[in-house]
């Protein structure tokens, strides 16, 4: 079996077990080769109700490296995305790791947010 096909099972097995309500929704985590991306997403409605990436100005102000892929820059992600949950009316959320280790920038994204006031 390859890389990906072991990624997709990890990421399914995941999927059947977390889903998002209005009450605690989804807070999922998506990387790319440069990039880190995290949506709260209510899988009821099917709505993302917010979103940020390591390319908004509120993370890049804070980041002054060229790699947006570390854990300096999943700290501010983490930090973003709690203040604006938090503008938005979400205190609570279900952790979606999507099939990613907890570990690293994963790790470093979810204490951030833990520290600034979301609960999961």
């Amino acid at each position: 079996m390859n890389k990906i096909i072991k990624a997709e099972r990890r990421k399914t097995s995941i999927r059947k077990k977390v889903s998002g309500t209005a009450e605690r929704p989804r807070m999922c985590v998506n990387k790319s080769l440069k990039n880190i991306y995290v949506q709260i997403i209510d899988d009821v409605q099917g709505k993302t109700l917010c979103g940020m990436n390591t390319l908004s100005s509120a993370v890049k102000e804070k980041i002054k490296t060229v790699t947006r892929k570390n854990t300096a820059s999943a700290v501010a992600l983490g930090e973003g995305i709690a203040k604006l949950a938090a503008a938005k009316g979400i205190k609570k959320v279900v952790f979606d790791r999507a099939g990613y280790k907890y570990h690293g920038v994963v790790k470093a994204l979810a204490d951030s947010a833990r520290k600034n006031g979301l609960q999961f």
